[in-house]
């Protein structure tokens, strides 16, 4: 049976409201659709979810810091009506432990170690970055030198209080100098990349929703859209197919394309970036028959 799309919630954050330069051009999109779109709060009490044919996360950027409410959110919805992502994709993609399941399945991903609460980090040489295994916009992560393992360590220290495992990353000599590269799918294929640098603070911490970034439009060459289908198939391959993700590139110390980070959640979608049409395909796959999906 399929069932027409009709009316769909867009989900954000208080804090962000105003913040996503996505959302004006993906609505656009989704107004040419005929499809009725309401922007809402993930954590408003008086939002009717089963009102709504489809319920799209889109920039719910508070979650890391209120991750029990808002994975106890996932579960409400889930229970009455079809939440985008799928709430098995959003969790898995919530702990960025899943990188290492990416490597045993041969994806190349950014060197990481990950430091479980009880345990004491070690350092690699060179600069290196800290960040929470559970975190968005860059939140709780910072880089640091071989001067900096006192501070490194106490960071590792106040995320394993709050519970946290820890990533640790060493910092790619390559990323001052090209960056990251954000590549974007829809309905798992491939629509279109973006280059984005990020000011991660100096032994200190994000205390915005986000790092500042630097974005512009890239063409992705086909090293690195086959690098992040890979990772996008194994996804597929155990929860069925993302409406959307985004997979985050680097080159690592040997050149090799490599993946940062697998995004399911809220991620930007550089729509800004991308050629006009990316936007209608965002919504053409928000608005998909149940069933054809």
């Amino acid at each position: 049976m399929v069932n027409e799309i009709d009316r769909l919630a867009w989900v954000t954050a208080g804090e962000a409201r105003g913040r996503d330069e996505d959302e004006p051009v993906a609505l656009a999109a989704l107004a040419r659709t005929g499809v009725t779109v309401d922007v809402v709060d993930w954590d408003d009490r008086s939002v009717e979810w089963a009102a709504y044919d489809r319920v799209v996360l889109r920039s719910a950027w508070d979650y890391p810091q209120r991750l029990a409410e808002f994975l106890t959110w996932l579960d409400e919805v889930t229970q009455v009506t079809e939440l985008v992502n799928r709430p098995a994709l959003v969790r898995w993609s919530l702990d960025k432990r899943y990188l290492a399941e990416l490597a045993a399945a041969g994806v190349p991903i950014t060197p990481t170690v990950f430091v479980e609460p009880g345990s004491t980090a070690e350092f690699p040489d060179g600069d290196f970055v800290v960040k929470p295994a559970v975190g968005a916009g860059s939140r709780d992560a910072a880089s640091y030198g071989p001067e900096d393992h006192a501070a490194a360590s106490a960071h590792v220290a106040r995320l394993h209080v709050g519970g946290q495992v820890v990533l640790v990353q060493p910092f790619l000599k390559s990323v001052p100098i090209d960056g990251e590269w954000p590549l974007v799918f829809f309905d798992g294929r491939f629509s279109h990349a973006a280059s984005k640098r990020v000011d991660l603070p100096r032994a200190g911490a994000v205390d915005d929703l986000f790092a500042v970034e630097n974005n512009a439009a890239h063409t992705a060459d086909p090293d690195q859209i086959e690098v992040a289908q890979a990772a996008v198939d194994l996804v597929t391959g155990r929860f069925g197919t993302p409406t959307y993700a985004r997979v985050d590139l680097v080159r690592d110390n040997d050149g090799r394309y490599c993946v940062l980070e697998v995004e399911l959640v809220e991620p930007s979608l550089f729509l800004p970036q991308a050629d006009p049409a990316a936007a209608d395909r965002l919504a053409a796959a928000l608005t998909s028959p149940t069933g054809e999906r």
